[in-house]
């Protein structure tokens, strides 16, 4: 079975800061991890090649320093990696991502599932993986809490809804987004350490997948973020001071002239 997870590295932190001239994240002397969820991807991707056999492909398209990304999923099971780094990735938004995503895919040959966090840390979106199943033209299930079988043309699993879960069977090859009830993932061994440290991982670029320069990053996206910033907060408080009866009058009155009784 060829199982392939899609990584994305993101910053190590919810205090994000924004360039105000290029509304990018600001990556500088930020400290980079997997995305959260999409390490439950990957351990699920592991968990899979070890019941039914076959390989693990990690693959994740960033900036060159998203090769430690990729060097610590070799280190936690997958057995090969790839990069896919360009300039022209630059600015992207979820469906010229899912448009690279799909050209390397389509660039690694036959495979039976791809598996992807239910949504990234900083973008938060949860778009890639429909619009990279829509771009395959494959099945796709969202929020998949357990996978119970595998068969060679059939998937059946456990997919979470608000009030329970559904059991959902999908023909092979497909796309399913995971969240993070699926499993406990796993940390490194030596071995694997070892193994990381001497991988070879290869960078393919735009014109190595064939992609049409206007078709990805910032060419090819069809939102682009106009402006971002922080809200300004204003929260003014007042303690009331006298006796408790005096006070419960005010706060009456206050509430009163607020509309809010």
């Amino acid at each position: 079975m060829n199982i392939i997870v899609c990584l994305k590295q993101v910053p190590a932190t919810t205090e994000v800061k924004v360039d105000p001239q290029t509304n990018t994240i600001i990556r500088e002397g930020i400290k980079s991890i997997i995305n959260p969820l999409d390490s439950y991807a990957l351990e699920e991707g592991v968990r899979l090649k070890e019941r039914c056999g076959g390989k693990v492909t990690a693959i994740s398209m960033g900036p060159p320093q998203a090769e430690e990304a990729l060097r610590e999923a070799i280190s936690l099971g997958a057995d090969e990696a790839v990069l896919i780094c360009d300039k022209a990735f630059a600015g992207a938004d979820t469906w010229a991502t899912a448009y690279t995503l799909a050209a390397a895919i389509g660039k690694l040959g036959q495979y039976d599932i791809v598996i992807c966090g239910r949504q990234t840390l900083d973008g938060d979106t949860g778009q890639v993986g429909p619009q990279l199943a829509e771009m395959l033209g494959v099945a796709f299930i969202a929020y998949v809490s357990k996978i119970e079988e595998v068969a060679p043309q059939r998937l059946r699993v456990r997919r979470m809804v608000e009030e329970g879960y559904e059991v959902i069977e999908a023909a092979l090859p497909a796309v399913i987004t995971v969240v993070k009830e699926i499993n406990v993932p796993r940390l490194p061994s030596l071995r694997g350490l070892a193994r990381a440290k001497s991988a070879a991982i290869p960078v393919w670029t735009a014109g190595e997948l064939g992609l049409d320069p206007k078709l990805v990053g910032l060419s090819g996206s069809f939102t682009r973020v106009i402006k971002v910033f922080s809200p300004q907060r204003t929260c003014r408080g007042e303690v009331l001071q006298g006796e408790l009866e005096g006070q419960v009058e005010c706060l009456v009155s206050r509430l009163k002239d607020a509309g809010v009784i």
